[in-house]
């Protein structure tokens, strides 16, 4: 799950690529699996039989088949070495491309008919920030919002900085604080402190007057402000208005700004972009209602710092599970699992593949329910609230969205699982299908990302109170080890209730009649409501 939802591009690689089941295509696209495409946690009766009632189904979609499922992507991410962010599934690496394989496989293998849709996206090479005199020292550095694609070795300028007393500090907020600075060589960086005015100000200023490049570094004045200088950006002034630097940019913390202000000092700076294609996974299973579509999708990259095996090869997992036992299901409608990638860039592959969409092809789709995050280690079980009885909506919510709730509630409710609301707020890959212009009724759960848990919650929930409810979020230690069992369980079980459901009939949803599961399931409960822990002090 992204930090922030950014925005969108535009396609211009193919349409798609089809994966036909005689002979994967992935073999000469892609490179080879360290995983090898396996079944879940269950015997042959499962991976053979029509579970078509509720109690086959959730008989055989289990937690140790979820399970296998993350042990392959984390066995994907450890023998990544790929040269940029080994470790990682991230979009764009070795990693992801054997997630692609991984996914691909395991669909194509289960009777799927399987696509790679392909997306472009930015690549960001690692950022570097490398001192060379009058001490060589690697420091650490962070991306800024809107750099140039580039690198340079030059001198380092420091703009009307403090270092020292209260580290008050409006270095580069105006023009005159490079008057007098020399920036007519060929590779000028200017070394300029946060604060006073925005980052946006600053970087104009230094590239009006000759910087080649700009390292801003913290103001030093908190201990907050002392680290790594992380999350800005330099494209936006107070008034609102934009702008878009021509050099590059990164950040860094006050003691790197403190050593590259030593007199004489030289650095070599990298932020270095590309334009690459990568492709989310769709998998495809024709109802006899080939123009009804229910749709349901987990994103397959991690972030650059860890392997992801939370967010979201929970969703990933628990979705593979589900699709592998639904393979002979029988529904009416027509099934479509959806793998993104570029989910944590932005929303990029989920974005690209609905804007891409034409009016009739997104006609057929009834509704998109989306996994992301379902298993965190210090969990609370959350629905989107799209009936906003916690969260006002800062987005459309489409009609008929509040039954994929209601669904969702009951379901919690049937088993006596207690639940909450989680926001409404387009934060994941289902903002695409909800934007005005498409209007795809959606729902989905969440269990939690980096907002810390409540003594209330604990008390509901177990857990800890105090931490995160999910402490490696975005993180090096989201492994195979960083899940809870038992929100893994419950969630892949509703996953494969909602499936099945929706297989039969979309009528709640979209009004389009349809049958009901066989074997006279009886009728959930209606929804006990939300615990009322949120919004959180």
């Amino acid at each position: 799950m992204p930090e922030r939802v950014t925005g969108t591009t535009r396609r211009t690689a193919p349409r798609a690529i089809a994966v036909g089941a005689g002979g994967l295509l992935l073999a000469a696209l892609l490179p080879a699996a360290s995983a090898a495409a396996g079944g879940g946690g269950h015997g042959n009766a499962c991976e053979h039989r029509a579970n078509n009632t509720y109690a086959k189904l959730l008989e055989c979609v289990t937690v140790d088949g979820v399970r296998e499922h993350q042990a392959a992507l984390q066995k994907i991410a450890d023998n990544s070495s790929d040269p940029d962010y080994p470790g990682t599934r991230a979009v764009g690496t070795d990693g992801y491309a054997d997630s692609v394989r991984y996914v691909s496989d395991v669909l194509t293998v289960a009777g799927y008919r399987v696509t790679l849709d392909p997306f472009e996206f930015e690549y960001a090479f690692p950022i570097v920030l490398r001192q060379l005199t009058p001490t060589e020292a690697d420091h650490e550095a962070a991306a800024v919002g809107g750099s140039h694609s580039g690198e340079l070795e030059g001198q380092v300028i420091p703009v009307d900085i403090n270092l020292t007393g209260d580290r008050a500090s409006d270095s580069g907020c105006e023009p005159e604080d490079f008057a007098g600075l020399d920036f007519s060589g060929d590779n000028d960086i200017a070394l300029i402190q946060r604060g006073t005015c925005n980052f946006a100000v600053k970087v104009q200023n230094a590239q009006n007057a000759g910087a080649e490049a700009v390292v801003l570094f913290n103001q030093g004045n908190t201990p907050e402000r002392e680290a790594l200088l992380t999350n800005v950006a330099a494209t936006e002034f107070e008034d609102g208005s934009t702008w878009e630097p021509a050099i590059p940019i990164v950040g860094t913390s006050f003691a790197a700004g403190q050593a590259l202000a030593a007199p004489g000092s030289t650095a070599f700076v990298s932020a270095r972009t590309e334009q690459r294609t990568d492709f989310n996974v769709l998998g495809e299973l024709p109802g006899r209602n080939t123009g009804n579509v229910v749709m349901a999708g987990a994103h397959l990259d991690s972030v650059t710092e860890g392997p992801g095996i939370n967010d979201d090869g929970s969703g990933t997992a628990a979705l593979l599970e589900v699709a592998q036992n639904m393979a002979k299901s029988g529904g009416d409608n027509t099934l479509r699992f959806a793998f993104w990638g570029g989910e944590e860039l932005g929303l990029l592959g989920s974005t690209d593949y609905v804007t891409g969409l034409p009016q009739a092809e997104r006609d057929r789709i009834a509704l998109y329910m989306n996994f992301d995050m379902i298993g965190s280690p210090n969990y609370v079980q959350t629905v989107y609230d799209s009936d906003q009885s916690t969260f006002e909506a800062p987005v459309p919510i489409p009609e008929g969205s509040i039954a994929i709730e209601d669904l969702f509630e009951s379901y919690y409710t049937s088993i006596g699982e207690p639940y909450d609301d989680s926001a409404f707020d387009g934060r994941s890959d289902y903002q695409a299908f909800i934007d005005p212009e498409v209007g795809i009724a959606s729902g989905g759960i969440f269990t939690g990302a980096e907002e810390v848990k409540s003594e209330e919650q604990q008390a509901i929930w177990g857990g800890t109170a105090g931490e995160q409810f999910d402490p490696c979020y975005h993180a090096a230690c989201d492994t195979y080890e960083n899940v809870d069992l038992h929100a893994l369980d419950v969630n892949s079980d509703l996953i494969a209730y909602a499936m099945l459901t929706y297989a039969y009939s979309t009528e709640s949803v979209n009004g389009v009649p349809g049958k009901q599961v066989p074997g006279r399931p009886a009728p959930l409960p209606a929804p006990a409501g939300p615990e009322g822990t949120f919004p959180l002090e």
